[in-house]
């Protein structure tokens, strides 16, 4: 629509010019975040005909240590989009058990092998790569906008419904107006804020300091987790590095760096001493991200106009490495749901209605429930006991019992590779 032929409609309607705006565009849906939810559900309306804008508020979508685990769910959601074998040949490790090493000896408590799927195991690679090519396949499609550098200022709303956003780039202020926003923008979304959608938070009992680890011939592949006195890390193969993750008790962190990051060092080093050699290069925190650990989840995902997926709707912990998968499955359980009534709204822009929307909360929010109180057990009766005490590392007596009992020791690899139910492409 050119600008005379907008400014015409707006003051048929009796709206103001925004003040400010430079320019007003229209589209069916605008995505905000460009996350794996977001560009996940903007790729797959596209594919549907569905006039979308994806705005993502970076530049560019290189970030360390964000999430980059695609469960075996996922997987498959890109093998149906013809995704898959495209992923695979980028640069990736495959986890397909977890195996935990303690003063006790080695025990593994998940194992995906033996998934009946093509993809019995979680892979790793840069989320950069996974964003990087979804939003590359969306781009094929004429009715996708993408808008990075895009920070969102403020929802546009009448009479109670939210029709759109304005936001800011380098070339000034727009707004983006549609029958659809949704909120994709993760854990700080802003969106939610804006949206004054409050979640109901608890209290995960540790953070998660991130760094890397240089890696050498021979190491071992994978996953490896390691409980010591009072202390557990996580080193996540990233092919040419580890990603390694050193958890320590919840609001600890100003004193850890008070006393020095040769503390964190020597700490690390205690606790797996075969990789003592290789943290020198952590010269100072910079080199060192916190992750302050949180869960959480809105009592509602929508409002007239609006839907919050992913981190915006349901904060995940760490623990499994769940979040993309969540992510994910979201946006595709809102594009089965909101594809018919969005075609439909395309001609007239009008906005969607809360009962429309609730139906997607209801499909998610179950398993959103179950995989929070999961890791919430885990939390409670294995991390916080490892954490606080500085007695040698004994895992509960069920985790040790599930590996050897036959019809169970494959529910927790089923649960993280899949949730209660998975949400599958419809057409």
């Amino acid at each position: 629509m050119t600008e005379t032929a907008e400014k015409r409609k707006r003051a048929n309607t009796g709206l103001a010019e925004p003040h400010g705006v430079s320019d007003v565009t229209r589209t069916t849906c605008v995505v905000v975040g460009g996350g794996p939810g977001g560009a996940v559900l903007a790729l797959l309306l596209a594919r549907k005909g569905v006039n979308v804008t994806l705005l993502e508020a970076h530049p560019d979508f290189d970030r360390e240590f964000r999430g980059d685990t695609l469960h075996p769910s996922v997987m498959e959601i890109m093998d149906h989009l013809g995704l898959a074998d495209r992923l695979l040949k980028l640069r990736h490790s495959k986890i397909s058990n977890i195996t935990i090493q303690t003063e006790e000896g080695p025990f593994s408590p998940i194992d995906l092998s033996r998934l009946k799927t093509k993809f019995p195991y979680v892979t790793v690679m840069p989320q950069t790569s996974f964003l990087e090519l979804v939003t590359g396949e969306a781009k094929k499609y004429p009715n996708f906008r993408l808008v990075m550098g895009a920070r969102v200022r403020e929802l546009v709303e009448e009479s109670g419904v939210v029709r759109g956003v304005s936001y800011e780039d380098e070339d000034g202020r727009h707004e983006v107006r549609a029958a659809l926003t949704v909120g994709a923008d993760g854990r700080g979304s802003r969106v939610r804020r804006l949206a004054g959608i409050e979640p109901i938070k608890t209290s995960p009992p540790m953070d998660v300091l991130w760094f890397r680890v240089p890696r050498k011939p021979g190491d071992t592949e994978g996953l490896v987790g390691r409980f010591g006195r009072g202390h557990i890390a996580i080193m996540l193969d990233r092919d040419d590095h580890w990603q390694a993750g050193y958890v320590i008790p919840k609001g600890t962190f100003p004193e850890l760096r008070h006393e020095g990051i040769g503390e964190l060092k020597r700490q690390f080093a205690e606790l797996i001493p075969e990789f003592a050699d290789r943290v020198e290069h952590l010269t100072d925190w910079r080199k060192v991200s916190l992750l302050s650990v949180e869960s959480s989840r809105c009592p509602t995902w929508h409002r007239p106009g609006l839907l919050l997926i992913g981190d915006a709707a349901h904060v995940m912990s760490p623990v499994a490495g769940v979040g993309i998968n969540y992510a994910v499955q979201d946006a595709v359980s809102a594009a089965n749901i909101l594809v018919g009534p969005l075609r439909e709204s395309q001609g007239r822009l009008v906005a969607l209605s809360e009962k429309q929307l609730a139906a997607v909360q209801r499909r998610r929010e179950l398993p959103t429930r179950v995989i929070q109180a999961f890791q919430a057990q885990i939390q409670k009766n294995v991390l916080a006991p490892a954490l606080g005490s500085n007695r040698p590392f004994s895992p509960p007596l069920l985790l040790r019992l599930l590996p050897k009992i036959p019809v169970l020791r494959d529910l927790p690899g089923r649960l993280i590779g899949y949730g209660v139910w998975t949400s599958r492409v419809e057409g």
